[in-house]
């Protein structure tokens, strides 16, 4: 006889992610690049990348992660080898170097890959400066990978996601030229909406005058403490001046989401029976199921 708790299902789910018996969510219609984007620092940007990410995969969807944050954090997390010297997005957007080159499979999760970002983007935004095309070299080079990835492993990319450091500056700007949507994180905190509204502004920018296509598609409310008013409060306030777009599943302010990166893991692998990884989880089975029409 089984028992039907909530220990009980979050320990069957964490079996399930382990032993890769999950169901099989929804494909997108075609390939959807999303950035996740938000010059707030400390906002769970790339805790929500890597684990969103790492959570589609482990449900049998095709997976990109693009690090284009110098202190490669995402690439930390998915133990990409990002030291000094490594083949990165830096030699993608300014030394031209193909995609083919620079993305590596992620070892531990079956279809999700990774770019890696190393120290040496940290100069891109001057370098950039100068170059031509400089805003659409990330949406040119992507392109032209997604091409040699369906040749490649006979499969189609269902997600990119692009990581972005924590400014407007020119590699944000690049993620936002080469993606259809937007993703932005908010923490479910006091400060949560500051400089909120320049970056809705950049992103108005950049579809008005690059990129036509790009639309503030997901939010998704993260460090939440339902302990505290504060987070509730915010939380409503996120939603009713958002509605739909904001995800339905609150990802909670957890230990092992913090500690997995240290172990160069994301918590859907490190401990996916957590409050955490389960949180994770419910995001990217909402997220797929929105992508796919389903309810």
């Amino acid at each position: 006889m089984s028992i039907d708790t909530p220990l009980a299902r979050a320990a069957e789910a964490a079996i399930n992610l382990k032993l890769g018996t999950t169901e099989k969510l929804p494909n997108p219609k075609q390939t959807t690049i999303v950035t996740i984007a938000n010059q707030k620092g400390g906002v769970g940007k790339t805790t929500t990348a890597v684990n969103l990410a790492a959570a589609l995969a482990k449900h049998s969807l095709e997976i990109l992660v693009i690090d284009t944050d110098p202190q490669g954090n995402a690439s930390t997390a998915l133990n990409i080898d990002h030291r000094v010297g490594t083949p990165d997005v830096y030699s993608v957007l300014v030394e031209e170097q193909d995609f083919a080159e620079v993305i590596k499979p992620v070892t531990d999760i079956e279809n999700l890959y990774c770019a890696p970002a190393t120290i040496d983007l940290a100069g891109a935004e001057i370098e950039l400066v100068s170059l031509v095309a400089r805003e659409y070299r990330l949406q040119r080079a992507l392109n032209k990978y997604l091409d040699f990835h369906k040749e490649k492993y006979k499969k189609t990319l269902d997600y990119v996601f692009i990581d972005c450091p924590p400014s407007l500056g020119l590699l944000t700007l690049n993620a936002l030229v080469a993606a259809k949507e937007v993703l932005i994180p908010i923490q479910t905190e006091y400060y949560a909406l500051e400089g909120l509204g320049q970056l809705m502004n950049n992103v108005n920018l950049v579809k008005k005058q690059l990129n036509p296509e790009l639309e503030v598609a997901t939010i998704v409310l993260t460090m939440f403490d339902s302990r505290t008013n504060l987070s509730q409060q915010v939380a409503e306030e996120v939603r009713k001046h958002f509605g739909d777009i904001v995800i339905t599943t609150e990802i909670p302010r957890a230990v092992r989401v913090s500690e997995a990166p240290s172990f160069q893991q994301t918590v859907i692998t490190y401990d996916p029976g957590s409050p955490g990884a389960q949180a994770y989880v419910k995001v990217a089975k909402e997220f797929a199921h929105r992508h796919s029409g389903g309810n």
